[in-house]
């Protein structure tokens, strides 16, 4: 699946390249020794990142992505403090603190909730990288994809040569799903990489709650993965600092928006 995703992807990012005319601004980004390393660093983050998510999915643990993206915005919140200087004010370290309560009492409970930490931390630090690196939205997934095409078109290759390829195998549901990675794949981070440019990650971090929201809702009323009293309360932590961070951004804009 991750494979797809990467392959499909390119052909998509090509073409919009190639409509925009963009091949020059394309050239000057890969001419920074700076840029290319840290292209290189937030290709690994983002593989990280749909790796993990995959094997949450497939193994049933849904609720652990969940819990992921829920600390996500908070880890934005914390490297945003840490490497950019922005500034956080009480009810932000509040905040913090609480989710890292509701981490704890989970990992008292049922072990350390290590994808819902590989989670967090990748897609907060990709965030981190992407902001920092001198290369506009669309050109910088380009290159991220290019990396890492080599390595998945061999790889479905092989696959192909085994047998065991799914697409095209005769399952035409499965072999449009499985084209379709790459446009599914390609808007939403196009999205993501532009707003984490013009964003505060702690703006960014707010709004991206909403996808753990969509997740909690499946694990639990769909699709019935266990939910005890500690999932509960570690749970309750996390919304409780996310609300508390929300009402603190709500305050600080206010004046700017002029109510």
């Amino acid at each position: 699946m991750l494979a797809h995703r990467i392959a499909w992807s390119l052909p998509c990012l090509l073409v919009l390249v190639a409509v925009g005319r963009r091949g020059r601004e394309l050239v000057r980004v890969l001419g920074s020794s700076r840029t290319r390393w840290l292209l290189l660093a937030s290709t690994l983050l983002i593989t990280v990142n749909w790796l993990c998510f995959l094997w949450a999915v497939s193994h049933d643990r849904v609720l652990d992505s969940s819990l992921g993206y829920y600390i996500n915005p908070l880890v934005s919140v914390f490297l945003g403090f840490v490497f950019l200087g922005e500034r956080l004010r009480r009810p932000q370290w509040a905040a913090v603190a609480l989710a890292a309560g509701g981490v704890l009492l989970l990992t008292a409970r049922h072990g350390l909730p290590w994808i819902s930490l590989a989670l967090a931390f990748s897609f907060g630090t990709y965030g981190l990288v992407r902001k920092v690196a001198d290369a506009p939205p669309m050109l910088g997934l380009l290159v991220e994809i290019a990396l890492l095409t080599p390595v998945t078109v061999g790889y479905l290759s092989w696959l192909r040569v085994r047998g065991d390829g799914a697409f095209a195998a005769g399952d035409l549901t499965t072999t449009l799903l499985l084209a379709a990675a790459g446009p599914v794949t390609v808007v939403p981070l196009l999205f993501f990489a532009d707003g984490i440019r013009k964003l505060t990650l702690a703006t960014v971090g707010f709004l991206q709650y909403m996808t753990p929201t969509g997740h909690f809702i499946l694990a639990v009323a769909v699709f019935g993965e266990p939910f005890d009293a500690t999932h509960l309360a570690a749970f309750a932590c996390i919304w409780t600092a996310l609300g508390l961070y929300s009402y603190d951004l709500k305050r600080r804009l206010a004046p700017r928006s002029g109510r």
